[in-house]
């Protein structure tokens, strides 16, 4: 039985030793830059933002519509005492015009608000994993890079550009 607390004693002086070596070891904090991204869908293809670009992100929202509106103009929307213009980022994208568009995303730059039907989450990837997208200077301007998760592809979509083209229209 003595062996047993002769056991138990070095064991815990062990622990000890461990447990103080630990706390007196440098911690060297993980400096990998990540990006945020939020993930969705328009028609089934994934796209991303830069969550850096956008102010805030709401669901079911009540869209007031404007007639002979703009181009992808849906109408406008209430955000914190705020009216604002929501566009239709499918049809800013040149796909079909959402027919019930859920999410709203703000932008940083603009109080315009930009109206998609599918969320798809939130995505955080090191930097290598966002690439440029292929065909250079040929590439659309409003999708600059596209972000590699899980082996697939996603564009990405550049607010700045797509909020120059609002303010232009």
């Amino acid at each position: 039985m003595s062996e047993t607390r002769q056991d138990l004693a070095r064991r815990a002086a062990e622990l000890r030793e461990a447990f103080d070596r630990d706390f007196a070891q440098e911690r060297r904090p993980d400096l990998t830059v990540m990006q945020s991204l939020l993930a969705f869908s328009l028609g089934g293809e994934p796209y991303a933002m830069r969550l850096s670009e956008i102010a805030n992100v709401v669901s079911g929202r009540k869209i007031t519509p404007v007639p002979d509106a703009a181009a992808g103009l849906l109408g406008f929307a209430g955000l914190r005492g705020a009216i604002m213009p929501v566009y239709d980022l499918h049809v800013l994208l040149g796909r079909a015009p959402c027919e019930t568009p859920r999410w709203l995303a703000l932008a940083a730059a603009a109080p315009v608000m930009l109206a998609f039907q599918t969320f798809d989450g939130h995505l955080r990837v090191t930097p290598d994993a966002v690439l440029p997208r292929e065909g250079g200077e040929q590439a659309d301007r409003l999708v600059r890079d596209v972000v590699m998760v899980d082996g697939a592809a996603r564009s990405i979509v550049h607010l700045p550009s797509l909020i120059d083209v609002i303010v232009k229209s």
